[in-house]
């Protein structure tokens, strides 16, 4: 695969700007068991920082703590320097289970809960290992402390991949940094196994120059597939490699209404029609929700970067037409981890939320383009890719 970036050495080389050493206050330990679902990698996102993302499960092991709530979460480096603290609001939003309403992130007994850490680095701050303190609080409001959990920090990603689309205007919707997301925040487990597939995966969805995804029309506004600008755009392989996994012949349903239930936490439950490309060095690209008769590629294939491998569709678990696109360590949905790449070309111009696409709330204002080359795109921020083939 392709080395690690230039620009993410330069930047985690460049003057420090690091918070001061944290000096620990004792306290007694926590009653709890916790542990990393995954180390992570640092990359550099389409904001011109790096970022590492990962999440920290905490269980309440025993009946008679009752219900613990989990109030501050600091992560520090090899040199205890604070690289991040989330207080008891920051916490709520980045826990799973939910917390009621303005509620704290709480644990009851015998309960598990998720902690979605999102780090954006300092520069000159290329952790080798990380170290957390998780503040607790019991029903009595008793203090405890969680002095620990440790994590190896992997190397940068070195994955830089070409555009999955060719030309126009996209979102990156419920991409990375958002742990509310149905990605991010989708814990998947089966046969023993717990993970996150869809870990820094993006919903590609096409917009217009007002900012909308499908042509506004009072008898349809949106419920037909020919609505929408992105359907039928071709689907692009990212790199050269060999395809381990292809469907077609699944239906692309109305827009809009919401998709039957999945029986299967798997590609063909999930995915629709779709094509998992094997680009080497352990890493998986797949694509979905494409549509019907569309898909070019069949399992074995080998395929170049740029390559058309079929066409965005609305197949499968999908509510609108737009292309899913993630990067994992197996070829399989289930039983794998979501991994980071960036895209070798692209430009960042600006966000827009959800609401905008259907022309509700704020009113979407264009942002000027910038080149972002060898980035991820973070959440809601719209990408123009290279007009013409690699």
């Amino acid at each position: 695969m392709p080395k690690i970036s230039k620009r993410l050495w330069a930047w985690l080389l460049a003057a420090p700007g690091i918070s001061a050493a944290v000096t620990a206050i004792a306290q007694t330990p926590a009653p709890v068991e916790a542990r990393v679902l995954f180390p992570p990698s640092p990359f550099m996102g389409s904001d011109g920082l790096a970022h590492l993302a990962y999440e920290i499960q905490v269980t309440n092991v025993y009946d008679d703590s009752g219900t613990l709530k989990v109030s501050d979460v600091e992560v520090m480096d090899e040199r205890h320097r604070r690289l991040l603290h989330l207080d008891a609001n920051d916490v709520a939003h980045a826990f799973r289970p939910a917390a009621k309403e303005n509620g704290p992130a709480t644990l009851g007994p015998g309960k598990t809960g998720t902690v979605f850490v999102w780090v954006t680095l300092p520069p000159n701050a290329l952790p080798a290992s990380l170290t957390h303190r998780i503040v607790l609080a019991d029903e009595k409001n008793v203090s405890s402390a969680v002095d620990g959990v440790p994590l190896t920090v992997s190397p940068p990603s070195s994955l830089r991949l070409g555009p999955p689309l060719r030309g126009g205007r996209w979102l990156a919707h419920e991409g990375p940094g958002n742990a509310q997301s149905h990605h991010w925040g989708s814990l998947v487990a089966v046969n023993g196994s717990l993970t996150i597939p869809q870990r820094y995966a993006i919903d590609f969805v096409r917009i217009d120059t007002d900012g909308r995804a499908f042509t506004p029309k009072n008898t349809s506004h949106g419920k037909r597939l020919s609505d929408w600008f992105g359907f039928g755009t071709p689907v692009l392989a990212v790199g050269k490699g060999r395809v381990v996994a292809a469907r077609d012949g699944q239906a692309d349903h109305e827009p809009l209404t919401a998709p039957a239930a999945s029986d299967a936490l798997s590609l063909n439950g999930l995915f629709g029609n779709y094509v998992v490309i094997d680009l080497g060095g352990g890493a998986f690209a797949a694509y979905a929700h494409l549509r019907k008769g569309s898909v070019r590629v069949t399992s074995g294939q080998q395929v170049s970067l740029g390559e058309m491998i079929g066409e965005l569709g609305e197949s499968g678990s999908s509510a609108a037409p737009h292309l899913h696109f993630q990067v994992s360590n197996a070829a399989t949905f289930e039983e794998s981890q979501g991994m980071p790449y960036v895209f070798d070309r692209l430009s960042a111009c600006g966000t827009e939320h959800e609401a905008q696409l259907f022309g509700l709330g704020d009113p979407w204002t264009p942002s000027p383009c910038h080149a972002a080359n060898g980035t991820l795109p973070l959440n809601d921020t719209l990408v123009e890719w290279p007009v013409s083939a690699l």
